[in-house]
């Protein structure tokens, strides 16, 4: 993207830096249970040590709410960091006390702060912290792509006190969903699900003067069947939305969007495992509940992502931690790695894609895995999303 500075416009040797990664993974007793997201850093992280920097590592890990939570602490992520690096990451007993202060005056190669949540000023993009935490270091990389739509101190206030720029991760993501948006290979097929559509309303709007067909799928996809006015019976609906997902749909057909919906689904007594459930169309679904896309609507799907130049697939078509209920969104996982061995341009976004290809071990299957959730969707809806907008003002400050 246009005016956003890379690793190389930084002067980083002997120096310390600030390096925002998004390091929110889960834990289970006191270990780290999925490596993905610091493994996703570690690119940047050697670069930059490579370079001579000596580094700060922050990111937030769940939602503290401004307070200290001990099953929130840093210390594990730290530990797996150090075992991943190959060497010592101390771990600061705080965020921008005594304790980092020493850390970071000292000659450790990488010291992690402590929750950046357990502040209050992190969330409030609190001037005083801003300028507390950027006292620690000499200058600035953003690597955190999955909360560059949050507009908080360490995203944004950071930035505007230290040279700044973004990290080999985050850039990555910009250029990757920027050619989406700017030069997709035809045709551009959009694959979306997940369980609400007024997540997705933006991205749809956004999406429809670039894409060829759309596939809408998920319990997202009941809301559009409600909006053409078919009973989906106990599936649920975001009433309160109809007559924006009916405009939607008007759009789509005025700009020569084909739209498919499912014309069959699974139905069952309840979203649960062993539940009784069938395939059945769309038109009587009954008293029941759609948790899949059926086998007829599968196939149309992967039709139309097997004929594509540029796929973007946010959200599963069911409740794929089910197995009763994941055929829908392992066609569509098969369907977009067939594409990709043929050349199209594939990104999968969204925490629950992303967890979906991971559970199908098919990760390596698209061309693009966006660690980005909520900022993935803000960037396709077109929005200029607060970290990125930080980044840029940095870079023209030089």
């Amino acid at each position: 993207m246009e005016g956003l500075p890379g690793l190389d416009s930084l002067d980083v040797h002997g120096r310390r830096v600030l390096v925002r990664c998004d390091l929110n993974v889960p834990l289970e007793r006191g270990e780290v249970a999925d490596d993905m997201r610091i493994r996703a850093s570690l690119p940047t992280l050697r670069a930059l040590l490579e370079r001579g920097a000596r580094l700060a590592v922050c990111s937030h890990l769940g939602r503290p709410r401004g307070k200290v939570v001990e099953e929130l602490r840093m210390g594990p992520v730290a530990s797996r960091l150090g075992d991943l690096l190959g060497l010592a990451v101390r771990a600061a007993g705080d965020v921008v006390g005594d304790d980092a202060r020493r850390a970071c005056a000292s000659d450790a190669a990488v010291v992690m702060l402590e929750n950046l949540r357990f502040e209050p000023g992190e969330e409030a993009n609190d001037d005083a912290f801003a300028d507390a935490l950027a006292s620690l270091a000499e200058a600035y990389v953003d690597d955190a792509f999955g909360a560059a739509h949050r507009a908080h101190a360490s995203i944004v206030g950071v930035p505007q006190r230290l040279p700044a720029a973004a990290g080999l991760l985050l850039a990555e993501e910009v250029a990757r969903l920027s050619r989406l948006l700017e030069a997709p290979d035809e045709p551009f097929v959009a694959v979306l699900g997940g369980a609400k559509v007024s997540d997705k309303l933006g991205v749809i709007g956004n999406l429809l003067p670039r894409v060829r067909t759309l596939c809408v799928g998920g319990a997202m996809a009941n809301t559009l069947l409600a909006a053409r006015g078919i009973d989906v019976g106990r599936s649920r609906v975001e009433h309160e939305r109809l007559d924006e997902v009916a405009a939607v749909l008007d759009e789509a057909g005025r700009s020569g969007v084909e739209v498919l919906l499912p014309s069959d689904v699974v139905a069952a007594d309840a979203p649960e495992p062993g539940a009784a459930h069938e395939v059945v169309a769309v038109e009587h679904i009954g008293q029941r509940i759609a948790v899949d896309i059926g086998p007829r609507t599968r196939d149309a799907f992967s039709a139309a992502i097997r004929g594509a130049g540029s796929v973007l697939w946010n959200g599963p078509m069911g409740i794929f931690e089910i197995d009763a209920f994941a055929q829908g969104t392992r066609a569509v996982a098969e369907a977009i790695a067939e594409a990709t061995r043929a050349g199209a341009y594939t990104v999968a976004g969204g925490g629950d894609s992303a967890a979906a290809l991971h559970a199908l071990g098919m990760a390596d299957a698209v061309t693009h895995l966006s660690t980005g959730g909520g900022a993935s969707l803000e960037f396709l809806e077109g929005k200029e999303l607060p970290g990125i907008a930080a980044l840029r003002a940095a870079g023209a400050r030089r």
